[in-house]
């Protein structure tokens, strides 16, 4: 019980340290959408083949530019402000109180997970107004469980990224090398239908990111007749999700790495 105690503190902390910065918050909410535009003027907001029928190019981008949402808040945002934090020594001061290692870390896993939940709500919001892009009542429950894992997912691979950052300056190069030339192959930025050798889908299929669009887009399907669920997607998004937590747990350091 003080376990879960700590960890509920933790995600009190983690919440007020969030919008105490309220122009990073402004752009971890922001950033997203102008993806969103920038990608349907790139492609235009025409035809779009999906399973089950043909919709437009805006459909297949509110749920990928959602799996963009979390990856970026859940994993990007939190491998490069705690190395940040580790290196202004900050989380060496954490480390000084009675809060276990797995309080902090599961405190900031919960709470991304939140932030990234109010990401894809804006994002859908912003594709219901802006897009005309229908909302599919029926499969939402699938959406917000395969949204709340892969949230969760990329939290702990990025909270595990940061055994391997050397510093704080290291970390936006080491994080966008790592995750970068993925969104490209991994059917977020780049629409399914368009031309790539079949080697590079075979690449993305191993890593998570692929997984947690395609997860998405299923739930999204305005023409999905199912539940929505996709859970072969779901474990691959657990399976790195737990290989993320054992190496955070077993190589997170609070102190700076010089």
């Amino acid at each position: 019980m003080r376990a879960v105690r700590l960890t509920v503190r933790q995600i009190g902390f983690e919440h007020r340290a969030f919008w105490r910065n309220p122009v990073s918050a402004f752009f971890t909410f922001v950033f997203p959408l102008l993806f969103l535009v920038i990608f349907n003027l790139l492609f235009g907001n025409e035809e779009f083949t999906v399973a089950g029928g043909t919709t437009t190019t805006a459909t297949f981008y509110v749920p990928a530019i959602a799996a963009f949402s979390v990856i970026n808040a859940c994993y990007t945002g939190v491998a490069i402000t705690v190395s940040l934090a580790r290196d202004q020594g900050q989380l060496k001061r954490a480390a000084g109180t009675p809060m276990p290692k797995s309080a902090y870390l599961f405190g900031k896993v919960a709470y991304m997970t939140v932030i990234a939940m109010a990401l894809v709500v804006v994002v859908i919001v912003f594709g219901v107004v802006f897009y005309g892009v229908d909302v599919p009542t029926g499969t939402l429950p699938a959406f917000a469980l395969s949204l709340a894992v892969g949230a969760a997912t990329f939290a702990m691979l990025g909270l595990a990224l940061t055994a391997f950052i050397p510093n704080a300056d290291a970390a936006p190069a080491v994080v966008n090398a790592t995750v970068l030339p993925l969104l490209f192959i991994s059917d977020i930025f780049i629409p399914p239908n368009a031309s790539a050798p079949a080697w590079l889908g075979t690449l993305a299929d191993v890593f998570p990111l692929k997984h947690l669009s395609l997860a998405l887009q299923t739930a999204y399907n305005p023409f999905e007749s199912g539940p929505g669920l996709e859970p072969a997607h779901l474990v691959v998004l657990v399976a790195w999700g737990v290989v993320g937590a054992a190496v955070a747990l077993w190589r997170f350091g609070w102190e700076p790495r010089g």
